[in-house]
């Protein structure tokens, strides 16, 4: 029993960690709870939105976030070009972790801060 028990944690602690590889930094959360709370972001929504990030790092993050399949960015056919990005259905299922994550954040900020 116990044993079974040992291999059970080491399979979630391995969850958290490929959880936090892909989320991983200062930037990805944030940007992914922009584009969370607004359906579709352009570029330039989410870099107002992400306080600190630069143009450069933010395509980066956009990159990675794309290459793990949690967004995707869609290239309007406008004048000028617009590029819109959305949550896939897989990054759809970070919307009750965004969420816990802002109630969580709120409510430490109270009690720490007092406001």
């Amino acid at each position: 029993m116990a044993k079974h028990f040992q291999q059970q944690h080491k399979e979630e602690m391995r969850a958290v960690q490929d959880s936090m590889d892909v989320l991983n930094g200062k930037w990805k959360i944030p940007i992914i709870s922009s584009i969370c709370y607004y359906n579709k972001r352009r570029f330039s929504d989410i870099l107002h939105d992400v306080e600190g990030i630069s143009n450069r790092m933010l395509s980066k993050e956009l990159k990675e976030l794309e290459i793990n399949q949690l967004i995707v960015r869609t290239i309007q056919d406008t004048q000028p070009i617009t590029v819109e990005y959305t949550l896939t259905d897989h990054g759809k299922t970070l919307q009750t972790i965004i969420n816990n994550l802002t109630d969580w954040g709120i409510q430490h900020r109270k009690k720490i801060v007092g406001r």
